[in-house]
């Protein structure tokens, strides 16, 4: 799964690499957390042609046929394998398809066992130095009330062979080639669509050790990023 992760490249910089025509001006965040608002990038077609557009959106999707939110549970991740058959998911594969721009993201690496397990936290970047597009879903949840709000989830897969040690699951990574057809939701099938959520080279990315600061939540700062050094019996 993939329950934090950062975004901290300046904004020009996530605009030239996910080509939206908007603005943002927005601070570099280093711990983004589940219901947290995040920056997605969807596309709707204007004047014939694919307009790709930059919102925000709160972590944690809400399909549209919930009625109460008290009784659905917060959606992060979605299983790439399973957004097809899956109710809550098939409508957004089809017209809701986002990217979900990162800089890294972390995972805990589980040790022990019973009252003596050990949860370690890694940081995960793009070993080439580039932002990360974290295939994701939007969907806007209208309340009973009438107040929308936009919310979304990212995608997973399957850990590659190298990112496997830590934990089995990692966000569907997309390459940069292949953002117009994942976010093409008038051209191009979810079943298609579905085909670019592939397991990521085990090359393509970079991890170590983090400090255990990151668990907590509201936690801030690149010090969080800071690698941990440890002895051979650490």
């Amino acid at each position: 799964m993939c329950g934090r992760y950062a975004l901290t490249s300046a904004p020009e910089a996530i605009r030239r690499l996910f080509g939206y025509p908007e603005t943002p001006n927005f601070p570099p965040r280093y711990n983004i957390a589940p219901t947290l608002p995040i920056a997605i990038v969807a596309s709707e077609r204007q004047g014939g042609k694919q307009t790709r557009r930059f919102m925000l959106a709160r972590w944690g999707f809400l399909p549209g046929f919930v009625k109460e939110t008290r009784d659905f549970p917060l959606i992060i991740n979605a299983r790439a394998e399973t957004a097809l058959e899956k109710a809550s998911f098939r409508n957004p594969m089809k017209r809701r398809r986002c990217l979900v721009p990162a800089d890294a993201y972390y995972e805990w690496l589980k040790l022990g066992a019973g009252r003596r397990i050990e949860r370690r936290p890694y940081l995960f970047r793009r070993a080439d130095g580039q932002p990360i597009g974290m295939a994701g879903l939007w969907e806007t949840y209208a309340g009973a009330d009438g107040a929308e709000i936009d919310t979304a989830c990212i995608l997973t897969t399957n850990a590659n062979a190298a990112t496997v040690s830590v934990h089995d699951r990692m966000p569907a990574i997309l390459e940069q080639k292949d953002f117009e057809a994942w976010l093409d939701c008038d051209d191009v099938s979810p079943e298609k669509a579905a085909a670019l959520l592939k397991l990521a080279p085990e090359d393509a990315l970079e991890f170590f050790e983090i400090s255990p600061a990151i668990n907590k939540a509201t936690g801030e700062g690149p010090q969080l990023q800071e690698p941990v050094m440890r002895t051979l019996f650490g």
